[in-house]
């Protein structure tokens, strides 16, 4: 129901703003906790997900055999799953520090609130970015009991990576959103122009990743790791074309997943060496 394993895509994210904080790797115990709660607050999301869109899912080719469209689970057992994931997201911040507590409840309901923007607005890329992009500045609270408006750098990067890729990968629901009225980038601009406004998005987060190295005074290491950014965006952008979108499915899980983890480990092998 939720693809276990597209945690790798925000994961590496959150671990970096934990890095961040601790100028290295922080405590296992911390490191344990975040895990724990980053987890749990995207599963939460992608099945909170699933229930909002059961209806429309069901009417889309790609999305009608979920799980949920396709019969294979009930709406109760998924909104059980809603709750109970929800709470472990809410325990794992108290194991950290008040601050990760107080805040865990804005957290989900940034998180779950990206289910609606799709009704209302064509920017719901943007909603979907900044659900991924609290995870770096979630994973700084986590380590440092404080926030610091310094990690939203970070959160800006990942904001427009995130919409960015999602704006491509939206290019192939053109059709099913043109049908059922939801908004979208590819469905009110055309997927030329959505394409053109993804290479922006990804133009801007790579500004804010080179801002994020001088703001922090990561070091070489980290530009290196920056720019392996920057060149596998711009592979990834090669990939898709506007009347060939066959190769999305790799740009989207290979190419960001490679981002993520790359990032986090130029990151973290820059403040080791410092």
């Amino acid at each position: 129901m939720i693809k276990w394993e597209h945690s790798l895509l925000t994961l590496p994210f959150g671990l970096t703003g934990a890095v961040i904080a601790a100028r290295g790797i922080p405590r296992l115990r911390t490191l344990f906790w975040i895990c724990v709660a980053l987890v749990a607050a995207r599963s939460a999301a992608m099945a909170f997900n699933r229930l909002v869109d059961a209806d429309v899912d069901a009417t889309n080719p790609r999305t009608a055999t979920r799980a949920l469209p396709a019969g294979l689970l009930s709406r109760t057992f998924v909104l059980g799953f809603v709750v109970v994931f929800s709470a472990v997201l809410v325990v794992s911040a108290w194991m950290l520090n008040p601050l990760a507590c107080y805040l865990s409840p804005a957290a989900l309901a940034i998180v779950f609130g990206y289910s609606y923007t799709k009704r209302f607005t064509r920017w719901a890329h943007l909603f979907l970015g900044l659900a991924m992009g609290i995870a770096p500045a979630a994973a700084w609270v986590a380590v440092r009991g404080s926030f610091d408006p310094h990690i939203l750098i970070v959160t800006g990067a990942v904001m427009f990576w995130g919409a960015g890729f999602d704006v491509l990968y939206s290019c192939q629901d053109y059709d099913h959103d043109c049908q059922a009225g939801l908004f979208s980038v590819p469905r009110v601009f055309g997927i030329a122009q959505a394409l053109a406004i993804a290479r922006l998005f990804h133009a801007v987060a790579f500004a804010f990743f080179v801002w994020m190295v001088f703001s922090f005074n990561m070091g070489m290491l980290a530009m290196i790791g920056v720019l392996f950014v920057g060149a596998l965006l711009a592979y990834e952008h090669r990939l898709v074309k506007p009347d060939d979108l066959s190769k999305l499915n790799a740009a989207f899980f290979t190419t960001n997943g490679m981002v993520s983890i790359l990032l986090l480990l130029f990151i973290t092998g820059s403040y080791l060496v410092h």
